[in-house]
């Protein structure tokens, strides 16, 4: 079966919960959509606020208080928001990834401590990290462990190679500044292969869940593992999937009895969190990010700035200002669009007000560097 890449757009916002706003508790919303990006503290609450109806970011502050939804270095090796069902499989697959890079790092190698040193010291952050510790207190406990203290740069090698999840300290999202950590309930063995293979086909099915269909360079960019790895979990869940055509012709694979709704659906227009997890899933970007566009959305350092998706795809960034929602269009767009968004950005104004107001306010030096755009409107809170 042949599939067109607006098919896959509308396969992709169905199952992200893009197509329309839904009614979900915000668990269940977090693993149906199975990884949140959530390295600036904001991104999962405005990614929420993007997919449900009447949305609480109350409720996001109680599933990280009570662990139900935990936040953690996981895929990309970078910081997830995931459902805690999910984590012990996550982090599984993952563990070989974090152990290389975060060990082999040459911040780590300079401290000359060999694996089954580190294993120790990881098994003793973990003892002590029953209740939340600061990363100074992590520090403590690794130099009283060592009898002096570690490299600040080795020591955060560790502890994001450590199955440690972020703990909340407080407002307006939850997470702060100065992280504090807590040990994960359930954890792999440092060096159990068995574990990260099943981990990795627990993953890869789980991804193609929430963004099939897809290919293997696809599962390997969302990952940041090697497509040998990728291509073997995909071979051992053969009977579980399907194979498909892509536009160019890339062999393509998804869920049997997966979601995958017409084309010609209508896509609402929507303001995206930074980091929206739909714009860094696959290797083909162009699913949701025009080519033209990239660079403009996906900064040099790995920024990736608030975007306004339009008929499912990028069509500008935007950011908060003191009067409303500052939008740039990278081309012209109808004044229908421009009234759904004007709706949205009250919405979002009106969401942000109670928190931060000027939230993602921090890379605002983008804007003050340029960005190109057929149209910039400030659209006024409700």
């Amino acid at each position: 079966m042949k599939i067109t890449a607006r098919a896959l757009n509308r396969a992709t916002l169905a199952r992200q919960s893009l197509l329309g706003r839904e009614s979900l508790d915000v668990v269940d919303a977090v693993r149906r959509v199975v990884a949140l990006q959530a390295q600036q503290p904001a991104a999962p609450y405005i990614a929420l606020w993007n997919r449900l109806s009447d949305f609480d970011p109350a409720a996001l502050d109680a599933a990280f208080a009570g662990h139900r939804t935990v936040k953690a270095t996981l895929m990309r090796l970078t910081l997830h928001a995931v459902d805690a069902a999910d984590y012990p499989s996550f982090r599984a697959a993952m563990e070989p990834a974090l152990r290389g890079a975060r060990l082999g790092d040459v911040l780590f190698r300079a401290s000359g401590l060999t694996a089954v040193e580190t294993d120790a010291l990881v098994a003793h952050l973990l003892e002590h990290a029953d209740r939340p510790r600061t990363a100074a207190e992590l520090g403590g406990l690794i130099a009283k462990r060592m009898g002096a203290p570690m490299d600040s740069g080795a020591l955060r090698m560790l502890r994001v190679c450590a199955p440690l999840w972020h703990s909340p300290t407080g407002g307006p999202w939850s997470f702060g500044t100065r992280p504090s950590y807590i040990a994960a309930v359930a954890r792999p063995g440092t060096a159990d292969p068995d574990a990260a293979a099943a981990g990795l086909r627990s993953l890869i099915h789980r991804y193609l869940e929430g963004f099939g269909p897809a290919s293997v360079a696809d599962m390997a960019q969302f990952t940041v593992l090697p497509r040998t790895r990728v291509t073997g979990a995909v071979e051992s869940l053969a009977d579980k999937l399907e194979r498909l055509e892509g536009p160019d012709g890339t062999v393509l694979y998804d869920v049997r009895g997966a979601l995958r709704p017409d084309e010609d659906v209508p896509a609402p227009p929507r303001l995206m969190a930074m980091w929206d997890s739909v714009l860094l899933a696959y290797a083909d970007r162009a699913r949701v990010i025009p080519p033209a566009y990239r660079k403009q959305v996906i900064r040099v350092n790995g920024d990736v700035l608030p975007t306004l998706l339009v008929d499912g795809h990028v069509a500008g960034v935007w950011r908060a200002v003191d009067d409303g929602i500052e939008a740039t269009a990278f081309h012209a767009l109808p004044d229908r669009v421009w009234e759904e968004l004007g709706v949205e950005a009250g919405s979002l104004v009106a969401f942000l007000a109670a928190r931060d107001p000027r939230a993602f306010g921090r890379y605002d030096h983008w804007w003050a560097k340029g960005i190109p755009g057929a149209d910039v409107r400030v659209l006024p809170g409700g």
